[in-house]
């Protein structure tokens, strides 16, 4: 049956429907359990959910455990709007996971905010997702066949009745079972009577860490999230490890089948805060170094190093340092100016960007300028950037990237565009260059960033060479 589902979602057409020019973050899990009944842990799940914002700001939600009766919160909008001080005085329960969604699977609204709740017969579940499943079609082709009914249009639903499915089995086979059948990459946390579970995919393609903080465990996206509620990050939980914390303890279980790190290479590039430690190396220091090798691999003259706020700055810092030119402050980052793409017109689109990204005319003016952004997807941004600088003064502009250049959708939860949108997959760098009218255009070598991120095979580097961990679905060139 495993294979007849992994045959089904091979055939599949996933659709990207984004028309923003940057990739775009996925979601964030937090778990906590307390051992201490009267506790409530509510609090430290929005604090949690606040530092993981960057990672979806869709919707947000929390399912908090009361002795097995589990009240699940969630609405669209930010952090901060979903979560009121009443709710957050009202919630009673000392074992919660919550969730931010960036949608990659499924519309948007209220319906398909998670986490999901299911109401069985012997106990209530709770389970939030961070990843995206490539035979999702196949496996709710196949629920549905069999009489599900689905309230959603999110790949997390169909887990979780797999999931529901498979507890008369017992909680660790009925968890190493779905993992036989759902294909893809993943980061769960869930809730179950007077547990807390997380589960990573067999190939660590999405992170997940555990923390502690006296008697209290914690399950997050990013070892961020710990600081933010003063825990102490343990360690990365290993690709295909199951964790179930409960009053004696913590328990660890793996898989029945082979599994094998390739953890996601644009977390260290772009999506993890750079506070956070990812596969225990800070991401700071990981982008840092690809600023420093890049400045290594493509030298040019010039007056100032500047950075594209935010994930740029890191790099640019280490390209200034490398290179010994002088490091200034060239853009001013309106964080409030909201998301461009989804205005009406061409015309307030290239405004809100505007909006989005200010010159500092002092730093640029007269200047030979390196600008360092972290990729390039279509272009059309990084074209208007150019001419931001060029506007602002700026005498040359010398474009660098701390990533090598995007070629490949991605289909494991990072929201990219079909392959034919890639600028990278069918134009030269110079190309690339004449298109967004920079003086020079250079790219970090697939080496270099291998390097950056410590070496090994241990990433997932699929959007740059193609070489995917498992099978997927085939998308119009």
């Amino acid at each position: 049956m495993v294979h007849q589902f992994i045959e089904k979602a091979e055939n599949l057409n996933v659709g990207y429907f984004d028309q923003d020019d940057h990739f775009h973050d996925e979601c964030g899990v937090f778990g906590v359990f307390s051992p201490d009944s009267r506790e409530n842990v509510a609090n430290y799940i929005y604090y949690g959910l606040f530092a993981l914002q960057h990672r979806g700001q869709e919707s947000a939600g929390m399912a908090i455990n009361d002795g097995g009766k589990i009240a699940v919160h969630k609405d669209v909008g930010m952090v901060a709007d979903v979560f009121t001080d009443r709710i957050l005085k009202e919630a009673r329960g000392s074992i919660g996971i919550g969730h931010v969604r960036y949608a990659t699977t499924g519309a948007g609204g209220p319906v398909n905010a998670q986490p999901l709740s299911v109401n069985m017969r012997n106990c209530h579940i709770a389970l939030a997702h961070n990843g995206n499943l490539v035979n999702h079609e196949a496996l709710r082709e196949m629920l549905e066949d069999s009489g599900v009914v689905f309230q959603t249009s999110i790949d997390t639903e169909a887990m979780v009745n797999i999931f529901a499915r498979g507890l008369r089995h017992g909680l660790v086979e009925s968890i190493q079972r779905m993992v036989e059948i759902i294909k893809g990459a993943y980061a769960l946390v869930i809730t179950t009577e007077d547990k807390l579970i997380g589960v990573r995919d067999p190939f660590g393609l999405r992170p997940l860490v555990i923390g502690k903080k006296g008697a209290d465990y914690f399950l997050a996206s990013e070892s961020c999230a710990l600081d933010a509620v003063g825990a102490t990050l343990v360690r990365d939980v290993e690709p295909g490890e199951i964790i179930i914390v409960g009053r004696d303890g913590v328990e660890t279980y793996g898989q029945k089948h082979w599994v094998g790190k390739r953890s996601c290479i644009f977390e260290q590039i772009y999506f993890a805060r750079p506070d956070s430690i990812m596969e225990g190396r800070s991401v700071y220091l990981a982008r840092h170094m690809a600023g420093r090798i890049l400045a290594r691999e493509s030298a040019v003259e010039a007056d100032v190093v500047i950075g594209v706020p935010d994930s740029g700055l890191p790099a640019a810092i280490g390209y200034a340092e490398e290179s010994g030119i002088p490091y200034g402050i060239g853009l001013i980052k309106n964080k409030y100016s909201g998301r461009t793409f989804i205005s009406p017109t061409q015309a307030l689109r290239e405004q809100g960007v505007r909006l989005k990204l200010n010159p500092l005319r002092e730093t640029i003016r007269d200047k030979r300028v390196v600008v360092i952004d972290d990729s390039i997807v279509r272009g059309t941004t990084s074209k208007r950037l150019v001419n931001t600088l060029r506007d602002g003064g700026a005498k040359a502009v010398h474009f660098r990237v701390s990533s090598p250049p995007v070629k490949h959708t991605c289909h494991f939860g990072i929201d990219t565009p079909e392959r034919r949108e890639l600028i990278a997959s069918k134009k030269s760098v110079e190309e690339i260059r004449e298109l967004i009218g920079a003086d020079t255009l250079a790219f970090l070598s697939l080496e270099g960033l291998n390097l950056s991120a410590g070496g090994g095979d241990a990433f997932c580097r699929a959007c740059f060479d193609g070489v995917y961990p498992m099978a997927v679905p085939v998308l119009d060139d």
